[in-house]
């Protein structure tokens, strides 16, 4: 004999499954536009191209600036889609804040770097824990994931962990690099040198 459900509780059931979980992914770039992003100089070194950010030119820093979480993140996970010409080199920053310009004094970088002269290769938290090979290629889409708990960093190349580190208490960084620390802040994407051609698409956070 079939079993006979109730349309109210199919109605139930379907707008259960298309429901955003309370500590799912909220995407922050829709591909068309740079709303909810700020940048200091060199600006022009960021473009739109094909619903992905193509980061070419002199140095800068695109930084979120938008609603989630007041762009002001402490536990947190960072998903986005990246993939990298011959020769170039970028980074992820996170726990960071705005600058007009220069590198980021405050947080941390990952690095993205499958092929540039810098040994640091993509996936190390850059001068931290760094890795010399990376499992990932120029010419191919790859993710990259980064999880902040806590005092622990981990960092995941298509779901393969690169890197795991937790940052000691007390830490004392040398000089230029005082504020590399877990804290709380955003995120940004680099802008290296004219040489490099980056691109990077699906960025979503996660935060609690």
């Amino acid at each position: 004999m079939k079993k006979i459900i109730p349309l109210i509780a199919l109605a139930c059931l379907s707008i259960s499954a298309h429901r955003p979980s309370a500590k799912g992914f909220v995407s922050i770039f829709d591909g068309k536009s740079f709303d909810g992003w700020k940048v200091g100089k060199n600006a022009a070194s960021f473009k739109i191209e094909d619903g992905a950010i193509a980061v070419n030119g002199e140095v800068g820093h695109l930084y979120y600036d938008g609603p989630v979480m007041s762009h002001l993140f402490t536990n947190v996970e960072i998903k986005l889609d990246i993939m990298t010409t011959p020769g170039s080199n970028s980074g992820v920053y996170f726990h960071t804040s705005y600058q007009d310009e220069g590198w980021p004094q405050k947080g941390y970088e990952v690095q993205v770097n499958n092929s540039h002269t810098d040994w640091r290769r993509t996936g190390s938290l850059w001068a931290i824990q760094d890795v010399k090979e990376t499992p990932v290629k120029d010419n191919e889409w790859f993710t990259m994931h980064i999880k902040v708990k806590g005092k622990l960093v981990t960092i995941l190349l298509n779901d393969k962990i690169v890197v795991e580190y937790t940052e000691p208490e007390n830490v004392q960084r040398p000089k230029g690099m005082e504020q590399r620390l877990i804290d709380k802040g955003t995120f940004a994407l680099q802008a290296h040198d004219p040489k490099s051609k980056v691109y990077f698409k699906n960025i979503k956070v996660k935060a609690w």
